[in-house]
């Protein structure tokens, strides 16, 4: 049960990487600050003041970037494999299994791609966003992502099996959506 639960724990974390990189990351840290998750011990720096700070600054610099027209769509080309990035080392953080192999394996297939999937979608969305509305829909969408973004950190870090289903209808939905698109 622990391992499902771990893996909860990370699929929400990932996935909340693709809507922004490095809040989810911050809101595992001052988590584990506080003691209400616990990272693997080779990952005891994800629970220290150094990296609260880190995060901190980088968490305000990326969601200020994505209200500035231009960078924003700039950010999406970085984010993207800096979302598979985030995403793989949270989920590997959380997950304890003996195999580092294993462990990593399962963390860039479940995190990783789970963010890789959440941070394409969301470009899309910002792309289709900037095609429409000559970018004033953005900021709108920029806020959505923040939102959701700190929402499901939230749900993942408090309640991981309902972040794990909503993750689950997320990833449905979305392929759903591409199926759609390609289909057309």
């Amino acid at each position: 049960m622990e391992l499902f639960l771990s893996l909860c724990l990370g699929l929400g974390l990932s996935a909340s990487c693709g809507f922004r990189v490095f809040l989810p990351m911050l809101a595992a840290n001052i988590a584990a600050l506080n003691g209400w998750i616990t990272p693997g011990e080779n990952f005891a720096w994800l629970a220290t003041w150094p990296a609260f700070f880190a995060l901190l600054t980088a968490t305000v610099a990326e969601i200020g970037g994505y209200y500035v027209p231009f960078i924003d769509n700039l950010l999406d080309t970085v984010a993207t494999p800096a979302a598979v990035i985030a995403g793989t080392l949270l989920t590997t953080s959380f997950v304890e299994i003996d195999s580092p192999v294993l462990q990593w394996g399962l963390g860039l297939m479940v995190g990783g791609g789970t963010a890789g999937v959440v941070q394409a979608g969301t470009g899309f969305l910002r792309l289709l966003s900037s095609k429409t509305t000559a970018g004033f829909g953005n900021p709108v969408v920029s806020t959505a992502e923040n939102v959701a973004s700190f929402g499901l950190s939230g749900l993942a870090i408090f309640l991981p099996i309902i972040a794990f289903i909503l993750v689950v209808l997320l990833m449905f939905w979305l392929f759903r959506k591409i199926v759609r698109l390609k289909k057309s």
